[in-house]
């Protein structure tokens, strides 16, 4: 493992940044600001592509609306109104998005500086204590996040216990391109689900899962990402392209399963999760320097607003109780 400095934050805190290496050669370059994949690089016939769109100090990262590679929390998505109703009592949350709080609010985990533990070469374990109040969140709560490479393998493992009830919903938010370059609109995707959580013109969820099949949102077969993305239908003209939650069973799995597949440029990526569901967003709003369509997120986690809609996986975490996620992304060449 390699370590150097990222930057500094603005009150002069250096923050370093870690690249990580397999056996294979893939790297994989971390710092603890936000938790954040600076970037992932796949060994190509000889040469390292770039595969995830970032930052090469932390400056940019500083200002960034986008979360470009961080861990989004303690609640990844929106919650509506920034409001939680938990155990009779309603906690308001401040709102960052049309209303909504989302990933965690204007103070969430992506901009925290996480403190980092090297355990070997391939191997960074990031951890975070967020105290009572956090953003309006109840009870406090102690995060790990352990990022891992296995051969062409990035492995991300997310830990958390609380002292008080709450609720807790972990991902990354990586945006990758396969070709590492240009716009991911010739990218093929399969999403192995036919079902979806549909949103509303506010970009936040009916509380409904509907059989998707034969839409322009189907994915369940290899597609290109562009060739519906202007079809005229509701969900793609709220999020102006895709942003949607595809559900795959009630709840979370024992083991990580196969959930989604990319293939661009002579790589194929395939995506294993325990979560219920992975919100696939094509970067609809991302500036410059990567412009819109410019990656594609495939965002590991629980349905958005849960704690609103009681039918929804639940998200609460308990005393007693250890929230564990894991999440694989595995890269082959074609």
């Amino acid at each position: 493992m390699r370590q150097h400095l990222f930057g500094h934050l603005q009150d002069g805190t250096p923050v370093p940044a870690y690249t990580l290496v397999s056996n294979t050669g893939m790297e994989a370059v971390i710092t603890p600001y936000g938790g954040r994949l600076a970037a992932l690089r796949v060994p190509m016939g000889g040469q390292m592509r770039n595969v995830t769109l970032g930052f090469e100090s932390l400056e940019p990262y500083l200002t960034d609306p986008a979360h470009l590679g961080a861990i989004t929390g303690r609640y990844a998505n929106r919650i509506r109104g920034g409001r939680l109703p938990l155990d009779g009592r309603v906690y308001q949350l401040p709102v960052n998005s049309n209303g909504a709080t989302l990933h965690g609010g204007p103070g969430g985990f992506a901009y925290k500086l996480w403190r980092a533990e090297p355990d070997n070469a391939s191997t960074l374990t990031l951890t975070l204590h967020s105290p009572d109040g956090d953003q309006g969140f109840p009870g406090a709560l102690d995060v790990s996040v352990e990022y891992r490479l296995d051969g062409n393998t990035l492995i991300l493992q997310y830990a958390a216990t609380c002292d008080a009830p709450t609720v807790v919903n972990l991902t990354n938010h990586a945006y990758f391109n396969l070709a590492g370059q240009g716009n991911i609109l010739d990218h093929e995707l399969q999403v192995l689900s036919t079902r979806a959580t549909p949103l509303d013109s506010q970009q936040m969820p009916t509380g409904d899962i509907d059989d998707i099949s034969g839409t322009p949102l189907d994915f369940s077969t290899l597609t290109q990402i562009g060739a519906r993305i202007n079809a005229h239908h509701p969900q793609l003209i709220y999020g102006k392209g895709y942003d949607i939650c595809y559900a795959f069973d009630d709840g979370p799995r024992a083991t990580a399963e196969h959930c989604a597949t990319v293939r661009a440029a002579g790589l194929e990526m395939r995506v294993c999760t325990t979560e219920p569901g992975v919100q696939f967003y094509t970067a609809n709003h991302l500036g410059a320097p990567f412009g819109r369509f410019g990656g594609l997120c495939l965002e590991t986690q629980h349905f958005a607003d849960s704690p609103n809609i009681g039918h929804f996986p639940t998200t609460v975490l308990r005393p007693g109780m250890r929230f564990a996620s894991v999440t694989k992304y595995r890269f082959s060449t074609l």
